[in-house]
């Protein structure tokens, strides 16, 4: 049995051959493992991403992959795990500049009309880009999620936090980026599988605006102008707001989800991290619950 003294002169010995075969590889002009890696996956995928493209999602087989990226049959195991894992990676390949520009989008000083822009330029690019939205949400598998659908929702919970913050998210953040998700995804697999004739873009424009007065109450009136709302019977919101108990809810809502944002800007210690944890499940039940009739007794 080696000694640690004999197992740490191994280890130095190790070192020092990988640092010189580096060395040497650097000097003849070959790659290091990792460089040589990226770069034969980045041609994979980008082969796969060619395929898919131009033949569709059936013409990118393992074979096919290889042999358009230059590489071994195995190459794509090794560094993939298996098809699914490569097509995971051309997903968030044919996502990232979707993603990019979502990211970049400016802020303006109202927040709904900000998820307004958000949801077009999701449409366009489900549009433009079916192949790899198709890719990533035409084959659904329960419990799983996408990596590039992942990083979607996550940048919309970001925009719809400033909606609460705004006082104006009628329900939990992940509720409402949950409900404008499904029925983005939902608008573009339906136009993508729509024939051209009877692709008509208005329903992605209708759907955006039935989703947005779902998830979010009116922008304030302007000091000075009259409210319109509506009447303690019915329950109905005006363009402004409403009463009885849909504006209860609302009322509710707001201020618990305003309460969550102003939290999460917020690095008090007044609060540990379990009761910070505590208070946003309590709040988000009190966004997504709505008003109840008090029981009888």
């Amino acid at each position: 049995m080696a000694s640690v003294e004999g197992m740490e002169d191994m280890g130095d010995r190790e070192n020092r051959e990988g640092r010189e075969g580096a060395e040497r590889r650097a000097g003849e002009g070959e790659p290091d493992p990792e460089t040589a890696a990226a770069g034969a996956r980045r041609r994979i995928v980008e082969a796969a991403a060619g395929l898919l493209v131009s033949e569709g999602i059936d013409a990118t087989s393992t074979r096919a992959v290889a042999a358009r990226a230059g590489v071994a049959p195995p190459t794509i195991f090794r560094l993939f795990g298996d098809k699914d894992g490569l097509l995971e990676a051309v997903s968030e390949h044919g996502f990232e500049t979707y993603l990019r520009a979502k990211a970049r989008l400016p802020e303006s000083g109202d927040p709904v009309d900000d998820l307004r822009v958000a949801w077009d330029l999701h449409i366009r690019f489900g549009l433009t880009q079916p192949a790899y939205y198709t890719l990533a949400y035409g084959q659904a598998r329960a419990g799983q999620v996408p990596r590039a659908g992942q990083k979607a929702v996550a940048e919309l919970q970001r925009m719809i936090t400033r909606v609460a913050a705004a006082g104006r998210l009628r329900m939990s953040i992940e509720r409402a980026a949950a409900i404008m998700h499904a029925s983005s995804v939902g608008t573009i697999l339906t136009l993508i599988g729509a024939p051209p004739e009877q692709r008509d873009l208005r329903t992605a424009d209708a759907a955006r605006e039935i989703v947005l007065a779902a998830i979010s109450t009116p922008a304030p009136a302007p000091p000075g102008t009259e409210e319109t709302g509506g009447t303690e019977e019915t329950g109905e919101i005006g363009e402004t707001g409403g009463t009885g108990e849909t504006g209860e809810a609302d009322d509710t809502a707001q201020a618990a989800m305003a309460l969550r944002a102003a939290l999460a800007r917020s690095d008090s210690p007044a609060v540990t991290p379990a009761e910070r944890s505590l208070l946003v499940e309590w709040l988000n039940r009190l966004a997504d619950t709505g008003s109840r009739p008090p029981e009888d007794g």
